[in-house]
């Protein structure tokens, strides 16, 4: 079975570019190409460069940062949750437990 790919055009800082993908990830392109653009845009804002692909480099370096930390607090968040999980099994066990001591 041959997928389908939808051309779908996007603008980053004044340039436009036709990138092929699935139909059903063209709202993720479009709103990826969105989070570029910015990112491209506050990264010569800020630096005054103004060579694209030095710009894409600084943009890119932005992203991969802002992910890193994402993944921090995933992990962070992840075991927090995983300690209250933990906790609440902990409670209902020593329930069950004095309830079944009851039972006999």
């Amino acid at each position: 079975m041959t997928q389908q790919y939808a051309q779908v055009s996007v603008r980053i800082l004044d340039k436009d570019y036709t990138v092929k993908c699935p139909p059903d990830e063209r709202t993720d392109l479009l709103d990826s190409a969105e989070i570029l653009n910015a990112k491209m845009r506050e990264a010569r804002d800020a630096t005054g460069v103004v060579g694209l692909d030095r710009i894409a480099v600084i943009a890119a370096l932005n992203m991969a940062s802002d992910l890193i930390h994402a993944q921090a607090r995933d992990r962070l968040v992840e075991g927090e949750l995983s300690q209250r999980l933990k906790n609440i099994s902990d409670r209902v066990d020593n329930v069950l437990g004095g309830s079944q001591q009851l039972d006999l």
